[in-house]
């Protein structure tokens, strides 16, 4: 049996465990210290630590305090480990824990986080998915039940001080071209809430004022949230400090592409079973810039979709050049609404884009002015048929809860 490494307890606050922290610095303590070849197992709070509950109210989501996120556990050292080399990570198991069987789904409020469509959805909302082995499905959106593909939606390796001071240049860089946007532009240093691992007293104070927030990926990899990065998979991280200082969190019981309504995935608390390696000098060999990695072997399998396409025109009919990211908000806009002709609402449509196994393809960035951007909604995740025909949609989504809403706070 592989040797836990990092423990942690879930009645307990995330702030009260040295093992785990909250931001990117090159100056905290590694908690543990493997060599290569070893695996070993971490276990992970969920990203918000514990801030949001399996209840029908989505106030807790309206209130998150999003400077908190996310918690990590590590950083782990890896003998031997020095910058230019790759840090070769294989993903062997991972999972839930027995007493924690639930995870969750939220939209965040525009004037607390935003997400990828929070003009049109600005209101905080959340669905609670239950899980049964490796099916789940949610009281809030009924008649869809899917399998799960686990992973980590955030892992990365400890960043220098160049490197960091890098990041910090050029985000503050983009957050001073419009200071006062709703949703900000990207999340600055904030010492206030920092959590620094094994860090105390001034040390920690000043460390943390500027500390990377965990927000973004980034070049050393960071969050993420790529799906497929589940068990079987193996990535290579550059490495920027003596040791390496891998850590992981953000755990996802299922995600679709793109993790579209910001806390899009099912979010959760668990555990996962790591191995590592080196490949010395690594960056050097590959031209390596940001982590690579191989997908894992273990998919869930739906073999018919329902495919939505999008171009570079936006909702206001915006004509926009090659924009990828204009292209797939319109897709999911036209999955959205094309759910609804079954019953659903359309906050339980944008859920199910952000938890099911959908999948995002830029589908082409060659034909100007308009990308095309689809996305794959697979049809056996739904117990009816939503497939076009002559008739028209014939189920009616029936039972079960919509997502719980909370307005904003006057």
């Amino acid at each position: 049996m592989a040797e836990t490494i990092i423990k942690i307890d879930l009645n307990k606050s995330a702030y009260e465990n040295d093992k785990v922290h909250n931001r990117w610095h090159p100056d905290i303590p590694l908690v543990a210290t493997v060599k290569p070849g070893d695996d070993f197992i971490v276990e992970c709070y969920d990203w918000t630590g514990g801030q949001i509950k399996n209840d029908d109210s989505a106030d807790d989501v309206r209130d998150v305090d999003l400077s908190q996120v996310h918690f990590l556990s590590g950083p782990i050292g890896v003998e031997g480990a020095e910058p230019g080399d790759l840090l070769e990570v294989d993903i062997l198991d991972i999972g839930t824990f027995e007493e924690s069987q639930w995870g969750f789904n939220g939209f965040f409020s525009k004037q607390n986080g935003g997400g990828f469509l929070t003009e049109h959805f600005p209101d905080a909302q959340k669905s609670i998915w239950d899980f049964n082995g490796m099916f789940t499905k949610s009281r809030h959106i009924p008649n869809v039940e899917f399998a799960g593909l686990i992973h980590p939606g955030l892992i990365g390796c400890l960043p220098s001080k160049e490197l960091l001071d890098t990041w910090n240049k050029r985000e503050a860089g983009l957050v001073a071209t419009d200071p006062e946007r709703v949703p900000e532009l990207a999340t600055l240093p904030n010492g206030e809430t920092a959590h620094m691992g094994q860090m105390r007293g001034e040390e920690a104070k000043a460390a943390g004022a500027e500390a990377a927030r965990t927000v973004p990926p980034r070049e050393h990899g960071g969050n993420c949230d790529i799906k497929d990065l589940s068990r079987g998979s193996k990535v290579y991280f550059p490495v920027y400090v003596d040791g390496a200082g891998l850590s992981v969190g953000d755990l996802h019981f299922s995600q679709g592409d793109g993790e579209i309504t910001f806390c899009g995935a099912i979010e959760m608390a668990g555990w996962i079973h790591l191995r590592v390696n080196l490949i010395k000098d690594g960056v050097r060999k590959y031209g390596i810039k940001n982590p690579v990695f191989k997908p894992s072997p273990i998919k869930p399998r739906y073999d018919d979709y329902v495919i939505f396409e999008g171009i570079s025109v936006d909702e206001d009919g915006g004509q926009h050049y090659l924009d990828v990211h204009v292209a797939y908000r319109q897709a999911c806009l036209n999955a959205i609404e094309y759910m609804t002709k079954f019953g659903y609402t359309k906050a339980q449509a944008y859920a199910i884009l952000g938890c099911a196994p959908v999948e995002g393809h830029i589908s082409g960035v060659v034909d100007i002015p308009n990308a095309c951007a689809t996305l794959w909604l697979p049809t056996g995740i739904f117990d009816f048929d939503i497939n076009p025909s002559a008739d028209g949609p014939q189920k009616k989504v029936s039972g079960g809860m919509d997502v719980p809403l909370s307005k904003d706070k006057e």
